[in-house]
């Protein structure tokens, strides 16, 4: 469950409710395309903008829809109460991981983020994959947290940003961290624009947004970094035009707009208050998608 590709598929909405049959048909082509697990209810899947009973219907779609291939729930919140709550949703619905963030609305502290991750592991019984998101949560973990929350019974991975400056960076990188993890704490990178140098780089998997959409082209990429890092960096290159549409417009609303253009969501697919793209921005999406060929 924690190699290969992670692919976080979008929570469509219409009318101002989930679209369960365009998140089904998202689930599906994740199973046909063979991704290694799925996480539902990631950041990709709007997670801090659904109520509890839309995060339970979303989690056990997910497990129905994907059969066999393991699925990793979403459970962050903001207060811990909420946590534990999302955390027993989701194993009932019968998720094979849990993915939790450190949500907050006033800044937490170290012991704070530590205490939840306490907490958390005690209550459960699957495994429990910290996110560390720092451009939402606003929160930066340390490598001294890293460890305090590696030992912990349950957590079995580590999502962590993508690191700047190329594979020689992400080496180093991977190589530090796994000085201080316990040997069974996988390493997955996150930021797809990094994601070919960290694989290559050694982390053991791709916590991907563009594999929720396009998974077909996210196990390209995984493949091609698989097979070294000159191969990852090309496969990697090509695909820029599209890490610049996220890194000027996030990469959620790049995605909601891919998903309608392809057909895969109804317009304004996100959840209120969150807007789509504007239309020039919106035909910049539909040029790269052309351009790059940009169908599974």
């Amino acid at each position: 469950m924690f190699t290969g590709l992670s692919a976080f598929p979008l929570t469509p909405f219409a009318d101002d409710d989930v679209d369960e049959s365009a998140f089904v048909h998202l689930v599906e082509r994740l199973v046909t395309a063979e991704v290694d697990s799925i996480t539902a209810l990631g950041s990709t899947g709007s997670y801090a903008y659904l109520d509890r009973s839309e995060r339970r219907r979303v989690a056990r779609l997910a497990v129905r829809t994907a059969g066999r291939t393991p699925v990793l729930v979403g459970i962050g919140a903001t207060r811990t109460r909420h946590v534990l709550e999302l955390a027993d949703d989701a194993q009932a619905a019968g998720a094979a991981g849990l993915l939790l963030a450190p949500v907050s609305y006033q800044q937490p502290t170290a012991d704070d983020v530590y205490r939840l991750f306490e907490t958390v592991d005690d209550h459960v019984s699957v495994p429990l994959v910290l996110y560390d998101n720092p451009g939402t949560t606003h929160f930066s973990f340390t490598d001294d947290l890293y460890r305090s929350i590696a030992a912990l019974t349950n957590l079995a991975s580590i999502k962590i940003p993508g690191v700047p400056g190329g594979h020689v960076a992400s080496a180093a990188r991977v190589q530090q961290l796994r000085s201080i993890l316990p040997a069974d704490v996988a390493i997955g990178v996150s930021g797809d624009q990094h994601a070919a140098a960290g694989l290559s780089a050694g982390c053991d998997l791709w916590y991907s947004v563009l594999g929720g959409t396009l998974p077909q082209l996210a196990r390209s990429l995984v493949e091609a970094a698989e097979e070294g890092a000159d191969a990852g960096r090309a496969a990697s290159t090509r695909l820029q035009p599209l890490w610049d549409l996220f890194a000027e417009h996030g990469s959620l609303r790049v995605t909601a707009a891919i998903a309608e253009h392809l057909g895969l969501a109804r317009s304004s697919c996100l959840p209120l208050p969150l807007q789509g793209l504007a239309a020039d921005a919106r035909a910049r999406v539909t040029s790269v998608v052309e351009l790059l060929e940009l169908r599974d």
